[in-house]
């Protein structure tokens, strides 16, 4: 089989910005490599996991013309000291480039007069939404490919960091190359050698500083590389001075950097014939864990197996098919960035562009991919902030990604959830904070004694609900287009056990939209909705002292902003009523729903009308009110008058005027939540933009990039823009050493403000802007037209918050 390799690598279009951490191998919580350092070149430091810590991961070329080696990732150059044999130099580096899958590093070797050689190392972590199977497969690409006019030689080598996080532990591993099939169906297929890494002694379903302690790791080359393995310094040396390697194994099993073993490949490309002018490999890294975590569901303490388990029968046949399929997958990804390329720079700009691309793989870098075909379940990590199993404050920030990549992705992410509530499992009427206190183990909270945000969380699972069914309902179109199977396509046999799921290719069946398929999701867990509605209308209006998702901030009572998210909580549950068909449960709550929302407004407003309180009594402050994205997202914004028949819900639904830009009273009678809440609030956050970006709230200058995104979305274009601005400038100049972090300093450097979160799936929040703009069949962006009739008013904060202040002082020694 050839790979278009070479195609493949001009994919990353230039990228605009210049973040300090790139993703390379990207796929679960412990198959996470990134770039570290990426404003430099790759081998001034080792490449990372997300924590921090170094991987070893080193990539060399040599030009045995010259007798030069070249360090391109990695610090392999510390093992190789000096030499008569070879000259240690460094090419030219080019940069990176990056879409929502790929991330290449781009080198110039010079040749001794005007020839070169341009090398490009290709990591790609395909995002595939129309294959639910390859984005199950824990398993990335690196491919390097290389132009020009002489002999160049490459090598590659991993060490035993990637089986464990606790250098002192034993590993074993081999090299394993199959036998090749004489059968049809393999006959166009590559061969392959791999090599098998794992710890000694398995420790099932454990971490050690958020590293896997169990599972194998294999990294895949052609058979037709050379390999090695053995201490790092003798084999780097030796294809220094070589170009090549011994096709030998080293079999004293060892301590992870005792005589650091590492596992190798190297390969020649012949350029400097007549002719042949391009070359490239394939090389896969793969994490193989089963099982993958243990979730109380409700049958029980259960060991879940991954995905793909369910396609193949063994390990060594799932790597096979991930090698082969190569330029399938890569077409798949392929489709999917260019369409977040086209729409994310529509909506905002190319560095939007680069900010959607830069988030994609970190979202889906927190999954595991479990169930069966008929019943995918994905399970998410909460990571670097503590490490919770399917947290509900962390998936609704991500929620969007999903809404826009793939919805029946969020269906999959919440079924755990629902599952294990409602099978009993968990004691009280909110709902729970998460599945368990550290991933991989969601073994529950019988005691009920999670993280205690009750508002929070059911006004969170309401609203993605509601959302997720109006996606169900009328407004299913993932951003990808079903790509036909190509002449290099491996259709897999098992997939005849699930028809109408996938097909024989892997691809998933189309979705057509269905209030059927809506009613039905819903109907199944609707003593849940209404249960957490319950407590919603007994305590959301004026909620208790207790915890939101920024639990960092500490505990506060009467927060407006999280009253708002219990409020639009309850409007939901009255549209999910309406779509299972219990209209007398639908208008009481929809009552509930305004007469709580009008009274929202009086508490939660500050005295002069220019924006919302951080909480209700405290004067003189100010909030970011991102619970307001909700509002507009669930369609609570078009006015009834501009709804089409098949708009969510059934109550209220009517005419088919168009929507126009105008904001008329008539408008702002007809709707959820008042024009002048999103005018107001559009207006206070133009006026308080620091250096990086919306402060969260009046507290700190530290902000949340997600609800940043949240806020944005929902204001007017010049408020949007100018945040967006503020932000791409952090990125290309925050301090920050780690994964994008969603927590930073608008001000100083744009460091971490303490606590430290990185990697977070939490950044799935910056695709508001297009998750809004697919909603309620585009009709929710339009319906925010009104924002941009006048330029977001001149305000002095200072002066309004200060006269805030006064006045409640002199309402209180009045009252005395």
């Amino acid at each position: 089989m050839r790979f278009d390799i070479v195609a493949f690598a001009a994919l990353a279009s230039a990228s605009t910005l210049t973040p300090p951490v790139l993703p390379l191998i990207v796929r679960n919580p412990y198959l996470s490599t990134w770039l570290g350092n990426a404003r430099k070149a790759p081998w001034e430091n080792w490449p990372i996991f997300y924590t921090g810590a170094n991987m070893g991961f080193s990539v060399m070329a040599s030009v045995p013309s010259k007798g030069n080696v070249y360090p391109l990732l990695g610090r392999p150059q510390d093992s190789l000291g000096s030499s008569v044999h070879y000259n240690i130099s460094y090419p030219e580096y080019l940069g990176a480039t990056f879409d929502a899958s790929t991330t290449n590093l781009t080198y110039l070797i010079h040749g001794s007069k005007d020839d070169s050689v341009r090398l490009t190392l290709s990591f790609l972590s395909p995002l595939t939404p129309s294959s639910t199977l390859r984005q199950s497969i824990p398993a990335a690409y690196l491919t390097v490919s290389a132009e020009g006019s002489f002999d160049v030689d490459v090598y590659t080598d991993i060490n035993g960091e990637w089986a464990s996080g606790n250098r002192g532990n034993q590993i074993r591993w081999d090299l394993y190359e199959p036998k090749a099939s004489s059968s049809e169906e393999q006959s166009s297929s590559a061969a392959i050698k791999t090599w098998k890494v794992e710890r000694s002694s398995q420790q099932l379903l454990t971490e050690f500083r958020d590293r896997a302690e169990w599972g194998t790791i294999h990294f895949s080359g052609p058979a037709d590389v050379n390999h090695q393995s053995g201490t790092s310094a003798i084999l780097r040396q030796y294809f220094a001075q070589t170009g090549s390697l011994k096709n030998e194994v080293d079999r004293q099993f060892r301590n992870i950097m005792q005589d650091e073993p590492v596992f190798a490949f190297s390969k020649s490309f012949k350029l400097g014939g007549k002719g042949k002018t391009e070359d490239s490999v394939v090389f896969t890294l793969a994490l193989i864990q089963d099982p993958v975590v243990q979730f109380a569901s409700a049958r029980g303490l259960t060991l879940m197996k991954p995905l793909w388990a369910s396609y193949f029968p063994n390990a060594a046949e799932l790597i096979a098919y991930h090698y082969n399929d190569f330029n399938t997958v890569a077409a798949l990804a392929r489709n999917y960035s260019d369409t977040l390329a086209k729409d994310a720079f529509q909506s905002g700009s190319s560095d939007y562009q680069d900010i959607a691309a830069l988030s994609a793989r970190q979202v889906l870098g927190a999954t595991q991919f479990s169930g069966t075909p008929e019943n995918p379940i994905i399970f998410l990590k909460e990571i670097s902030s503590n490490g919770n199993f399917q947290t509900v404050d962390v998936i609704f920030p991500a929620f969007p990604f999903f809404l826009y990549t793939n919805p029946k992705w969020l269906a999959y992410l919440l079924e755990p959830l629902l599952e294990h509530q409602g099978s009993g499992q968990y004691p009280n009427k909110y709902s729970m904070h998460d599945l368990g206190t550290h991933f991989p183990n969601a073994t529950g909270h019988g005691d009920g004694r999670d993280e205690y945000m009750p508002v929070e969380e059911c006004g969170n699972m309401l609203i993605m609900g509601l959302a997720l069914a109006n996606a169900l309902k009328y407004d299913t179109h993932p951003a990808f287009t079903v790509t036909p199977a190509g002449p290099d396509t491996v259709a897999i046999s098992s997939t005849k056990k699930w028809p109408g799921t996938v097909d024989a290719y892997g691809v998933d069946s189309p979705t057509t939209k269905s209030p059927e398929a809506a009613e039905k999701w819903l109907t199944k867990y609707y003593k849940l909705w209404d249960q957490w509605t319950g407590y919603l209308v007994r305590e959301s209006l004026i909620p208790a002292n207790q915890l939101c998702t920024d639990d960092f901030a500490g505990w506060l009572a009467n927060q407006t902003n999280l009253a708002l998210k219990g409020i639009v909580g309850i409007r939901a549950m009255s549209e999910i009523a309406d779509i299972v068909g219990k209209d007398d449960e639908a208008k009481s709550y929809r009552k509930i729903a305004d007469q709580y929302v009008s009274k929202w407004q009086e508490y939660g407003i500050s005295r002069d009308g220019t924006h919302a309180k951080l909480a209700y009594t405290w004067y003189g402050s100010w909030t970011t009110l991102y619970n307001l994205y909700a509002d507009s997202l669930l369609c609570f914004h078009i006015p009834k008058s501009k709804k089409t028949k098949d708009g969510p819900g059934r109550l209220g639904g009517g005419g088919q005027k168009p929507i126009t830009a105008g904001g008329d009273k008539d408008d702002d009678e007809d709707v959820f939540i008042p024009h002048k809440i999103y005018q107001i609030q559009s207006d206070w956050y133009s006026a308080v933009l620091q250096r990086y970006g919306l402060p969260l709230d009046s507290r700190h200058l530290y902000t949340k990039s997600d609800w940043e995104f949240f806020a944005a979305a929902i204001s007017s274009k010049k408020t949007r823009t100018e945040i967006l601005t503020h932000i791409a400038t952090w990125v290309n100049e925050t301090s920050t050493d780690r994964p994008l972090t969603d927590l930073y300093d608008t001000e100083g450097t744009g460091h971490f403000p303490g606590p430290n979160f990185f990697a977070r799936p939490v950044v799935g929040g910056h695709f508001a802007f297009l998750a809004l703009e697919r909603a309620c069949g585009g009709k929710a962006v339009e319906a925010l037209k009104f924002l941009d009739e006048r330029e977001p008013k001149v305000i002095d904060v200072v002066a309004i918050l200060e006269a805030d202040k006064a006045q409640e002082e002199e309402s209180t020694h009045s009252d005395l």
